[in-house]
């Protein structure tokens, strides 16, 4: 019978030290130390965890929202910009110029829950409008009212400390860990692990990072992974198909540490941890203990066990008349999600059996299918057009027979809506494609006795104007 799961105490206020710098995203470099802690001994930890510098995150902070139910654990983890640490060669090769903003340029929560059997990773908008509650300014030691603010700029105002306090204010999570990471850690540890692979279903150009990626795996060391998490310029799904990018990779990055010896080579381990903690921050509160018991809980962890979302938005381009535009929160939406977190339930649907997404690149919601019975069956293309729909893509509902029986599932399309018909074949696995000049936008499905069932599928970005995407596991994410 396995021994119950470990409770690992929570942070004690006022024992921080604080600093300030500007990293990248992906909770990927602070999760290499998470990770690690689980094939090495406490004295290995205990050595390597001295190199953290330490932030006084929590310092005076009272009235915080309750722990999660059952001692299950928070992480708040940022991304931060320490371009003025690499050298003038990789700023030209990594399109890097000019100077660090000293904000956050990526957030997200990472919660373990108290059975230590699944971690659940939220998305935080950079450009969120927010809501920095009440606080004493360290330097002026004036009271600083409660103001709107964007998320990111609460670490320039007020360093970890107010940007904790706005995540909780806005969210009434409590965060018990406080973890940051900047770009050239994260470079160097894509690197340590001897580089990463992502999946792309369509190419990748970035004129702005300098990303430049085929359709397909492509293997990227630690300049070019930084490109591909940093890239906002891509699709239409801005920040939030950033955000997915980052989430995708972080999946990569645990699967590459985990099949590699990183975790039981001490060499290897000392070599991967040492170029984390060159530049990671965390609280005083998270220590050897913390990193062991951690570590040992994540060590049996499979991709199933991981789960990620957004915040779901309510509103793109929200104006502040002294913010300008922002991402304002659907509040309705965004509580549910939140008070999943804090009574420690999950956020997706995990099933043993779970039919995998195939990534397109066209979400379903922008392609049009008429559908069309070639088969004796009856009820056949009705059964499909409502399972086709199930999946988001825009049929006419007016599903029909075809003039003469089908041999094959046959999809007719105008070679105009070519990248559309790369998502409605997707979902139709084995159907022929035929083309039709002139056709127009509307794609034809006639169903052949070939014809099983309608497949899985899900856009890379989040569809323009949806503003979110449901939450997903970590097997969901993976390269394939």
């Amino acid at each position: 019978m396995s021994p119950p799961p470990r409770t690992l105490p929570l942070p004690a206020p006022g024992r921080r030290r604080r600093r300030a710098r500007w990293i990248v995203r992906v909770t990927a470099a602070a999760s290499v130390v998470l990770l690690a802690a689980s094939g090495v001994g406490h004295a290995m930890v205990t050595g390597v965890e001295k190199g953290i510098t330490r932030v006084d995150a929590f310092k005076g902070m009272d009235h915080r929202p309750r722990p999660a139910t059952g001692h299950g654990m928070t992480f708040l983890v940022a991304g931060t910009d320490g371009r003025d640490r690499l050298s003038k060669a990789e700023k030209d090769r990594y399109h890097l110029g000019g100077a660090p903003c000293h904000c956050t340029d990526t957030l997200m929560l990472v919660h373990l829950s108290a059975a230590r059997d699944r971690a659940s990773v939220i998305s935080l908008p950079r450009d969120s409008y927010a809501e920095a509650p009440e606080y004493r300014d360290e330097k002026s030691g004036r009271t600083v009212p409660a103001h709107p603010i964007r998320l990111n700029a609460a670490y320039a105002e007020g360093g970890p400390n107010l940007t904790v306090r706005t995540v909780e204010h806005m969210t009434g999570v409590h965060i018990d860990h406080y973890l940051e990471v900047d770009f050239t850690s994260f470079m160097k540890t894509v690197d340590a692990v001897g580089g990463v692979q992502v999946c792309t279903s369509t190419p990748l150009k970035d004129r702005y990072t300098g990303l430049d990626l085929p359709r397909g795996r492509s293997e990227l060391n630690g300049g070019e992974a930084l490109q591909y998490v940093r890239a906002r310029h891509l699709d239409g799904g801005s920040d939030l198909g950033r955000m997915q990018r980052q989430q995708r990779f972080l999946v990569a990055l645990l699967h590459r540490i985990t099949d590699s010896d990183a975790l039981v080579n001490p060499v290897r381990f000392k070599k991967v941890t040492s170029t984390v903690l060159d530049s990671l921050r965390a609280d005083a509160g998270f220590g050897p203990d913390e990193m062991m018991a951690l570590g040992q809980a994540l060590r049996g962890f499979k991709p199933s066990s991981s789960e990620f979302v957004s915040v779901p938005i309510g509103d793109m381009n929200y104006t502040d008349p002294k913010l300008g535009s922002t991402v304002k929160w659907d509040e309705d939406r965004a509580k549910k999600l939140f008070e999943a977190i804090r009574a420690d339930r999950p956020l997706a649907v995990h099933k043993k059996r779970k039919q995998r997404a195939t990534m397109v690149d066209v979400a379903p919601g922008e392609v049009r299918v008429q559908v069309e019975n070639g088969t004796r069956v009856s009820g056949q293309a009705a059964r499909t057009d409502k399972a086709l729909r199930a999946e988001g893509f825009a049929t006419t509902g007016a599903p029909r027979n075809a003039q003469s029986p089908a041999e094959h599932t046959e999809i007719s399309y105008d070679p105009r809506w070519d990248r559309s018909v790369r998502t409605l074949a997707a979902a139709l696995p084995g159907a022929k494609l035929r083309k039709v000049p002139g056709q127009g936008p509307v794609l034809r499905v006639t169903l052949g006795p070939d014809h099983k069932e309608v497949h899985k599928v899900r856009a890379e970005v989040p569809e323009p104007g949806s503003g979110d995407a449901p939450a997903v596991t970590g097997d969901e994410e993976e390269c394939r």
